[in-house]
This record gives structure tokens, C-alpha cells and sequence, in this order.
């Protein structure tokens, strides 16, 4: 499926945290601003805010290097000629997947009309014509035939999918996927762990705000709540066999990454905190002012890890 634009250009500087994140010619839909996102968005956070936009470019970019590209577990990556980036947000990964293979057409879907119009200006203007993107909503069907692909693949949809949602989710990935094809879901274990005793507090919070709020499996919100499960579903789905790779994060030497992420999470997160009873206005801020100090400490050290779960859907008998 190929994503057409109707082309009205302009000149745009993203700016957020008072930096610039790009300079690009965008061309798009000329009401695609205008629209009202879906109803049925279930993102943590806002998909269409630039300041959650430039945290996930940030992300992709850490991520991605620290996983060792965006490939790693691919036997042999020449066999991939179609490919899906399910929640592909600004669109770092598949352009990544793009680069590295010529060859294949890779398609990347997301709720967020400005993430898409935004992933789509950085294909063209890396020069990456196998890479398009549309506006999708991962809970609902996906609108493409039956096995268009040969690869799907998701990084951090712990915040996307609610916990009823993962197995029609996977059944939808599986239609998709040709007979011999492989599904890769990449999910974080928590939120890390750190020498500093005010980053565990923000992320014990945060973890058991999404618990609460209905994502993951976790029965105590010590975890994001996917890990644990997730081979268990993805067998469950028919895939043989099924391979997990672990992937630790050196928050250490991602620092400035770090403190950015940390600092966007917590002001996007802080209300929803607040709604569920877990802090206080006045608790959080201490909370969050400390954490960020801590990770600008020459003592700070701390670990994320992401860990990878590879489905092979069995060959056509």
C-alpha cells in the first residue's frame, strides 16, 4: 500500500524544548492539521504534540544504536522485500530499516496525523523512496490484504495497547504476515534501574499509573507488564519457533538522552499521576527536580532494558 499525498509544500522549523529538530520541506495533505485525531487513540501520551514527537526521535535514535541497528535477529535481512513499522511515530525506525535495505518497500503506520506528515518529509529528504507512511489505528483491523508482508515489526506499544487488545492485535500481525514470515515486537522490561533513588520513584509511579489505567499484564505494577507474557501470546498466535533477545540501555552513556526523555515523560505523565491519587502538584515537582538533577550527577549510573520477541509463522503446507 502506497500512502499518496496531495502535495501543498511549506517551509517549517519543528521547534520544541526550545531546540530545533529539523529544517525540511513538508509536503502534505492540506487539511491534515485541521482534522481531529481518532476518538479511539488509547497513546499514553498526546500523538500530536512536537515536544513527544522530538522525545521519540530521540528515542529511535538511542534505541536503535544501542540494539546494534535496526535488523539485529534478522537471519538473512536480503529475504525481506515487504515491510511493516507497527506505530511507527516519527519514523526513525523504518527509515533506519529503509537504509539498510534498499531493495524492500517498507511501510510504516501510525495514529498520529503529524508524526506521518513529518515521517514522510524525512523520506524524502534522506532520499528514501521505499519508505512511506499513513495514519493507522493499531486497535482496530489493519487495512492491508492478507500476507502483504514479510516482516512486522513494533517498538513500544506497551503504550499503545491496552491489555484486551494484545491478542486481536497479534491475530491482525499474523494475518498479515506471509506463510514463513517473522513478527518482531521490541517492549521495555520498566522504566530502569538507577542509582538514584528519585528516578526509581518516578518510574515505580509511572509503572503502576499504567497498570492501573489498563496496560500491560502486571499484576502488581512493578513492571510494565509485557515481558513476562508476550512469548506466551505470540506462541499462542501458532508462531514456531519463537526467540527472545534482551537489549540493556546504558542510561550512562545516553545521558543527555536521558534527562530529555525523563524531563518530557514527567510533565506529559504529572496529571495523570495526580488524577489517580498516587502524588501530589507540589510532591511531583520535588520529585521530578530531583531526578533530573541526579541523572546530570557525575555518579549517576542506570540500565534499561528493551527485550525482543521473534515469531516465525510457519510456512504454507
Amino acid at each position: 500500500m502506497n500512502f499518496p499525498l496531495e502535495i501543498d509544500k511549506m517551509s517549517e522549523k519543528v521547534y520544541t524544548m526550545g531546540i530545533i529538530i529539523d529544517e525540511i520541506d513538508l509536503e502534505y495533505k492540506g487539511s491534515i492539521f485541521l482534522m481531529e485525531p481518532p476518538t479511539s487513540n488509547t497513546y499514553v501520551f498526546d500523538p500530536e504534540s512536537p515536544t513527544e514527537m522530538a522525545r521519540l526521535i530521540n528515542q529511535d535514535r538511542a534505541v536503535t544504536q544501542a540494539m546494534g541497528g535496526p535488523l539485529l535477529g534478522i537471519t538473512d535481512p536480503s529475504s525481506l522485500h515487504n515491510i511493516l513499522d507497527l506505530g511507527s511515530g516519527p519514523g526513525g525506525w523504518a527509515l533506519d530499516a529503509a537504509l539498510a535495505r534498499p531493495e524492500a518497500d517498507i511501510e510504516g503506520v501510525d495514529i498520529s496525523r503529524t508524526m506521518v506528515s513529518y515521517a514522510n518529509a524525512r523520506a524524502r529528504t534522506q532520499q528514501l523512496p521505499n519508505a512511506s507512511f499513513g495514519v493507522m489505528d493499531l486497535t482496530q483491523p489493519l487495512e492491508f490484504p492478507d500476507a502483504s508482508f514479510d516482516l512486522v515489526s513494533g517498538r513500544y506499544l506497551f503504550p499503545v495497547l491496552k491489555r484486551d487488545v494484545w491478542s486481536p492485535f497479534l491475530s491482525e500481525c499474523t494475518r498479515v504476515l506471509r506463510p514463513g514470515g517473522i513478527l518482531r515486537l521490541s517492549e521495555s522490561l520498566n522504566f530502569g534501574h538507577t542509582s538514584s533513588a528519585a528516578f526509581n520513584r518516578l518510574g515505580s509511579l509511572i509503572m503502576q499509573a499504567f497498570c492501573q489505567e489498563g496496560y500491560g499484564f502486571s499484576p502488581d505494577g512493578l513492571t510494565f507488564g509485557v515481558d513476562h507474557i508476550l512469548p506466551t501470546l505470540v506462541r499462542q498466535q501458532g508462531y514456531q519457533p519463537v526467540q527472545l533477545m534482551a537489549h540493556p540501555i546504558d542510561f550512562t552513556a545516553f545521558s543527555a538522552d536521558t534527562y530529555h526523555n525523563v524531563e518530557i515523560i514527567g510533565y506529559q505523565v504529572k496529571p495523570r499521576l495526580i488524577k489517580l491519587g498516587l502524588i501530589t502538584s507540589e510532591a511531583f515537582d520535588e520529585l521530578l527536580q530531583q531526578t533530573l538533577i541526579d541523572i546530570l550527577s557525575e555518579t549517576f549510573c542506570g540500565l534499561g532494558y528493551l527485550f525482543t520477541v521473534l515469531g516465525h509463522k510457519p510456512p504454507a503446507s
